[in-house]
């Protein structure tokens, strides 16, 4: 049995490498050295490996591609499926094309009136923008009729 003190906060974490079992639970649930196990294996020079619990041992990874893999065989042999028919939901799908929708939220600053009126970038006239100009030259515009 071991007493660990955390440095951070001070809180103290009681250790059984016996029994395998840590205050914090991450012993027990993971199966794998916590930090106060590793604190206890350091302090008393033990080899923190022995605590690793068998499912990470390489050797026992290798025990589960031992075996023999049963081919799926033709698709075109297989007997017909006779369980539940999954149906997409189209609604949820994601829109691939197009510019994302903004997710912010919009504010006092954001509305037209707190700021300036628009002004063209071509006549410097309040009102419209440049796309929407009466100056600006092109087959739709309503400036050059003679």
């Amino acid at each position: 049995m071991f007493e660990v003190r955390e440095m951070q906060d001070g809180s103290i974490h009681t250790v059984n490498l016996a029994q395998r079992h840590c205050d914090c639970g991450h012993f027990q649930v993971e199966r794998l050295p916590c930090r106060h196990v590793l604190a206890c294996c350091a302090n008393q020079r033990l080899d923190w490996q022995i605590y690793v619990h068998d499912v990470y041992k390489m050797s026992e990874i290798c025990k589960v591609y031992r075996g023999e893999f049963v081919l799926m065989g033709d698709p075109s042999t297989w007997a017909p499926y006779e369980g539940a028919k999954v149906i997409a939901n189209w609604t949820l799908r994601r829109a691939t094309k197009g510019r994302p929708k903004s997710t912010r939220y919009l504010n006092e600053m954001d509305s037209r009136d707190m700021r300036r009126p628009r002004r063209c970038t071509i006549c410097g006239r309040e009102g419209h923008s440049q796309s929407r100009c009466p100056q600006r030259a092109g087959p739709s515009s309503a400036g050059d009729q003679s």
